[in-house]
């Protein structure tokens, strides 16, 4: 009888595991591949062709700030080149694009990895989809609706017999690091609690730096909303502060049913290890 080496007889179990898990030839998958590939870049035209027709009414929001810092001093946006305005369409369309098509080039990759996760690891990255999407969202539809003030209180420095003109491409990538940075914040919570679940992370380290959390939230709140009043820093840093909690309460509850797990196992074994 042949002996297997423990090391090919892990080789192969994890060979047949892959064959079983995918059931498709290396083929069968460069041409789903190519498909899924296909259906994300048609709905990524089709993103962009929207939000191309939709430029001129985000460029009616944008420039709302400047309209209203117009009437108490000479402000306007400005465009340094000749094709500066079709360039700044097109950028506006491509983010559009990449927004509104994001569902189906998310599913298209989830649906194309799917078959090569285990349970657990399919678990892990739906429930990760699912949280991080829409509060990645709301988080952008926060800063894109407090971006006004950050308008109003930056050109504010300057005096008003001063002339503010701003230059069109600055100017909206400037609101683009505002949304994404304020996206982002609100996404992080879901990432602590994905390092908890992967046991990188455990709640107790979480609790731990609650304060420094606290306070870097109010900063990174005061930063993005230097508005006159304090409610517009207290609609981002209330929302933040309660996904910081969630996250932490999740983590707890994941801490403490791991470690019943593991109670329940180690008396298992010292029963069996008794008889």
């Amino acid at each position: 009888m042949t002996v297997l080496a423990p090391d090919v007889v892990g080789d192969s179990a994890s060979t047949t595991r892959a064959g079983t898990s995918t059931g498709m030839p290396l083929s069968s998958h460069l041409r789903e591949a190519r498909t899924r590939s296909l259906r994300a870049v048609a709905a990524l035209l089709i993103g962009v062709a929207v939000g191309y027709l939709l430029s001129d009414q985000v460029m009616e929001i944008v420039r709302a700030p400047i309209t209203a810092l117009a009437e108490s001093r000479d402000a306007s946006l400005n465009y340094d080149s000749i094709t500066g305005a079709f360039d700044l369409k097109l950028k506006i369309a491509l983010f559009g694009g990449i927004a509104l098509s994001s569902p189906v080039w998310m599913y298209e990759l989830f649906a194309f990895l799917a078959p090569g996760l285990n349970r657990r690891e399919k678990k892990y990255t739906f429930g990760f989809l699912a949280a991080s999407v829409p509060l990645f969202a709301s988080g952008c539809v926060a800063g894109f609706l407090l971006f006004p003030h950050m308008v109003e209180m930056l050109a504010g420095f300057a005096s008003t017999e001063d002339s503010t003109l701003l230059q069109a491409s600055y100017y909206v990538d400037f609101i683009l690091k505002i949304v994404l940075a304020t996206g982002v914040a609100f996404v992080l919570p879901v990432f602590l609690v994905m390092l908890n679940l992967l046991g990188i992370l455990p709640a107790r380290s979480i609790a731990r730096s609650w304060r420094i959390v606290v306070v870097a939230i109010v900063l990174f709140s005061a930063i993005v909303t230097p508005a006159a009043d304090v409610l517009s820093m207290f609609l981002i840093a209330v929302p933040m502060t309660a996904l910081f909690l969630v996250a932490l309460v999740i983590a707890w509850l994941h801490d403490r049913a791991a470690s019943r797990r593991l109670s329940a196992i180690s008396a298992d074994i010292s029963r069996t290890t008794e008889e």
